[in-house]
């Protein structure tokens, strides 16, 4: 999916684009650039960044908190599973890999003053995975790569979607379900997000997170994440800049046979038709934990 996306979302946002949660923290009248820059300053503030450090960037997108560590006079290294995103960034100067972190060297990877994951840890964990018992596990897996690489008292800031009122049976999403029901929109997202089950909430992690790391904070970004997705849509208009307009037009037309013969790809652009990700907010199916984690 990010493939196709890196196309249309970095012409519409611009250099190091953000896909993820911006910090309004209530205040609205932020530009998005700006609640972004602010997001990244807080990240950095309370992972007690300084000039010179080494910062892991799990799932590091378009880099953007890579080029925040970069200008602050530190080193990051980022990991990702998107081809497309890992070319954009080494094409900008940054330390990318295409790796899972679950398949990481650590000895080759090295080590790190701290760790950063903002909007991947959603993707950890598969619905076969989940429903095979092994969330909790994979979870646990993560803390452990995390504190196997900071020293103690090294901090984790992990930003990630959770459940909402409640966990969804995934055996309920299903293309019968009514369309704009929780089970219907949420058959469209597993489409555009293949491979994903979100963790049921904070206490989840934190219980995952407790025999390697001490909670530190958390900052729910339900409401932040809706004003992020209203930007995102109103930003939009830049594909029909001059500068953009006929790049983004042969893309679409480049899609088209995809669009033919993929039912999938069809289901993923009906989603994003719905604007099934923000109703999912709006309407509690899903909620947004920011967390800060110590190293014991």
């Amino acid at each position: 999916m990010y493939d196709w996306v890196d196309f249309f979302h970095t012409r519409r946002l611009g250099e190091h684009a953000d896909f993820t949660c911006a910090l309004f923290d209530g205040d609205f009248t932020k530009t998005l650039d700006q609640a972004q820059r602010d997001k990244h300053e807080w990240v950095l503030k309370e992972i007690n960044f300084k000039p010179k450090h080494h910062v892991l960037d799990i799932g590091c997108g378009w880099g953007p908190m890579l080029q925040a560590i970069r200008k602050r006079g530190g080193t990051g290294v980022g990991l990702t599973l998107s081809s497309a995103q890992t070319r954009y960034c080494q094409r900008k100067g940054l330390n990318v890999q295409l790796l899972d972190y679950k398949k990481a060297d650590q000895k080759k990877l090295g080590k790190f003053d701290g760790v950063v994951s903002i909007g991947a840890f959603e993707h950890f964990c598969s619905i076969e995975e989940y429903k095979a018992g092994k969330q909790d596990q994979i979870y646990r897996e993560f803390f452990d790569f995390c504190a196997d690489i900071i020293p103690s008292g090294g901090r984790l800031f992990l930003q990630t979607m959770t459940w909402g009122k409640r966990v969804l049976d995934p055996d309920e999403l299903t293309p019968d379900a009514p369309p704009d029901s929780p089970e219907g929109i949420l058959y469209r997202l597993t489409k555009f997000y293949p491979g994903s089950w979100l963790p049921s909430g904070l206490a989840q992690m934190q219980k995952a997170a407790g025999h390697r790391f001490k909670f530190i904070s958390s900052k729910n970004g339900r409401l932040d994440y809706i004003e992020t997705l209203n930007r995102w849509g109103q930003s939009t208009r830049n594909l029909y800049t001059l500068k953009n307009f006929f790049p983004s037009l042969g893309k679409a037309i480049s899609l088209i046979p995809r669009y033919v013969t993929d039912k999938d790809f069809r289901v993923q652009v009906s989603s994003i038709k719905h604007n099934d990700q923000q109703q999912c907010f709006k309407q509690e199916i899903m909620s947004h934990e920011r967390m800060f984690f110590e190293k014991k």
